[in-house]
């Protein structure tokens, strides 16, 4: 395999947000009285965009409510991430630093807004690891879709053969499988081995160490 661009999504994969995430969410159901969910059912649409995964949590909701969601939703996880603050997985930046070496470039798609991205990455000092950046906001289709990928290939001019998604939803390795490119998950973040190894992922990974043996 001759990899020149990998592609991670952010949240359980770079960056470990899980506990803040899932917080803001409760907090927000309790704010709009809405059922108040479980910890594994707020993770599980970690890595949609926030309408999509509230959708599918409260699939009798208007419209309207959805979009109430997301709004007071970016209130609470602005209070959340400041009482559990998310941090870097271990190895992250070593592995990084060893693609940058060899000549490998890295880019980002998540379901999380591009300002969000780049004020994370801009505070653990990581942006210059980075060619490229996506966020929702700069598709209008979203992961599952493969959309981010193609739009990702193009404008770095790459082909297919030549990208590897990371990722640790099956969300992410459906956008990969979509565009035609190869797949590794992670164990580490919001989804077990044991659901991970239904998605056909290429690769499954336990440590993100272990991406270089892959690439």
């Amino acid at each position: 395999m001759s990899i020149k661009l990998v592609i991670y999504d952010f949240d359980g994969t770079i960056a470990d947000t899980r506990k803040s995430i899932v917080v803001s969410k409760q907090e927000m159901m309790k704010r709009l009285g809405l059922t108040v969910k479980s910890d594994d059912e707020c993770a599980s649409v970690i890595g949609l965009p926030a309408a999509d995964g509230y959708r599918l949590l409260f699939p009798e909701l208007s419209e309207e409510a959805i979009n109430k969601c997301v709004e007071v939703a970016r209130d609470t996880f602005a209070e959340s991430k400041e009482k559990y603050p998310p941090t870097v997985f271990d190895g992250i930046r070593e592995v990084l630093e060893e693609l940058k070496r060899k000549g490998i470039k890295c880019s980002i798609a998540s379901s999380r807004n591009n300002s969000s991205l780049k004020e994370f990455l801009k505070s653990w000092g990581m942006t210059e690891y980075f060619e490229y950046i996506l966020g929702a906001d700069d598709t209008k289709n979203h992961k599952p879709d493969p959309e981010p990928v193609f739009v990702t290939l193009k404008d770095l001019d790459m082909g297919p053969e030549d990208a590897i998604v990371v990722g640790d939803t099956a969300f992410d390795i459906s956008m990969g499988q979509g565009a035609g490119i190869h797949t590794c998950a992670v164990t580490y973040g919001i989804s077990k081995r044991a659901e991970l190894e239904t998605t056909g992922a290429e690769h499954i990974i336990d440590h993100i160490s272990q991406l270089l043996e892959i690439i």
